[in-house]
């Protein structure tokens, strides 16, 4: 596939790493001519400086031969007319464009982006998606990961696991016996530096983050299984009224008015405008790092924290100071993967990346065949998808001892009209199903191809 990438920043930079290793031909798009040079030397990509809406510049980067254009731009205009200039002057099938801006996305205005107005086939909001990721892991206490599949009926479920888990130094096979009626299987685990799908033998540690597939009827049980039987938050502050901050308080105002909300925003002007469009949250003006708005804010009776600046290291350090001050649990929004080993040594409970966030609302375009959704997982983990089993697949009507998925790779659960199942080593793929699996990053190629579809287009 020939993929156009529109900026070089963090977001583009992963997209066009992703897609290079999986060796697709990517170009790079950035007015930047430094920042140019040093992709070139790094990744097995083109390279072009120049601004991404000007069509001389994507005519250098080889729009006319173009599959796809990924527009991830600072600036949402730029993005858009890179996918108007895409459309109108080289035809470039599939148009993908990062907005952030929440006047362009307020649903009055949705006809604008529509073949007749701006042609864009794929809009990519960072802001709105974090904040959906982060009500995900509100609506279950002790989750640091929680990823719907088919339509809500399956969950992928991330926890870390503490003393309190009562199936620690349990080998994985001894699951079903020990809970015969639930359905759950365990699909990833990273354990330190280590990553790996783990076999039946493997045992989970105390200090691993594991990630399981459930059916959604059974995710409590689940969850009390691996010792997570957290009650959900009443008292919340959120730290931070931007984009994101904004969005949240909205959303907890709407889907969960029983919490009571604080949000701290240091700029004036900016704490001002929430005051007035936020209903039921209290807006506190200040630094929050400083001890005063601490004590105002009430963390010590706070059931939950959640750091959304645009600064890492001020969502770190205000995450300490919250749980030091009796926060209950902490959230951080955290762009660098160079801090995501902090973490657990910091008592962090959960880490939200925006940037996996926004490639995994990405990849789902990019990966061929019925791919219905696409997930990324931890950081570079791997990826969860959910794959649709036409009759021209080459897995169906297949058993999974037949199959032999590759080392890496686990099928986690399969959905057969309204029915859930867990496969085991008999469970034989049907035309129809819809598959949940997860991948480490190294096996993506192979588990592609393995459910690629025959005629797909026939």
């Amino acid at each position: 596939m020939r993929v156009i990438v529109c900026g070089a920043g963090q977001v583009g930079i992963n997209i066009a790493r992703y897609l290079a290793a999986e060796r697709n031909d990517v170009t790079v798009v950035d007015r930047s001519s430094e920042l140019i040079e040093q992709l070139a030397e790094t990744l097995d990509i083109r390279a072009v400086a120049g601004h991404a809406s000007s069509p001389d510049v994507l005519a250098r980067a080889g729009a006319e031969d173009a599959d796809m254009l990924i527009a991830v731009t600072l600036v949402d205009e730029i993005n858009m007319i890179a996918c108007q200039v895409a459309h109108s002057m080289f035809n470039v099938p599939t148009k993908i464009a990062r907005i952030r801006r929440p006047s362009y996305l307020d649903g009055h205005w949705a006809d604008l982006f529509a073949r007749e107005g701006m042609p864009i086939d794929t809009i990519i909001s960072p802001e709105r998606e974090v904040a959906s990721a982060i009500m995900r892991r509100l609506s279950r206490p002790g989750a640091t990961e929680m990823i719907p599949f088919a339509d809500g009926r399956v969950r992928l479920i991330g926890v870390r696991l503490d003393d309190a888990c009562p199936i620690v130094n349990t080998p994985l096979r001894q699951l079903t016996a020990l809970f015969p009626d639930l359905n759950i299987n365990v699909v990833g685990i990273i354990r330190a530096e280590r990553k790996f799908v783990p076999k039946a033998r493997d045992q989970m540690l105390v200090g691993d983050e594991v990630y399981f597939v459930v059916d959604n009827a059974h995710v409590a049980r689940a969850m009390a299984a691996f010792g997570h039987e957290e009650r959900e938050a009443e008292r919340a502050v959120i730290i931070g009224g931007g984009n994101i901050g904004h969005r949240l308080a909205s959303l907890i105002e709407t889907e969960l008015p029983h919490v009571r909300l604080r949000l701290i925003e240091r700029d004036r002007d900016k704490a001002a405008e929430l005051t007035d469009t936020l209903r039921r949250t209290t807006v506190l003006q200040g630094d929050a790092l400083s001890e005063e708005l601490l004590e105002e804010a009430n963390f010590e009776n706070a059931d939950l924290t959640i750091a959304l600046t645009d600064d890492d290291e001020t969502n770190i350090l205000a995450s300490l100071l919250a749980k030091r001050a009796g926060s209950s649990r902490t959230v951080a929004l955290i762009n660098k993967s160079a801090y995501s080993a902090l973490v657990s040594p910091l008592d962090i409970d959960v880490v939200i990346n925006p940037r996996a966030i926004t490639v995994s609302q990405i990849l789902q375009h990019v990966r061929r065949g019925r791919v219905l959704a696409a997930f990324s997982i931890g950081d570079d983990f791997g990826e969860a998808l959910e794959v649709e089993i036409l009759e021209t697949s080459v897995v169906a009507d297949k058993d999974l001892r037949v199959l032999k998925m590759p080392a890496g790779s686990i099928v986690g659960a399969i959905l057969r009209g309204d029915q859930v199942i867990i496969p085991r080593g008999r469970t034989i793929i049907r035309a129809g199903d819809r598959v949940v699996l997860f991948c480490m990053t190294s096996m993506l190629k192979r588990v592609e191809q393995m459910f690629a579809v025959r005629l797909e287009f026939f």
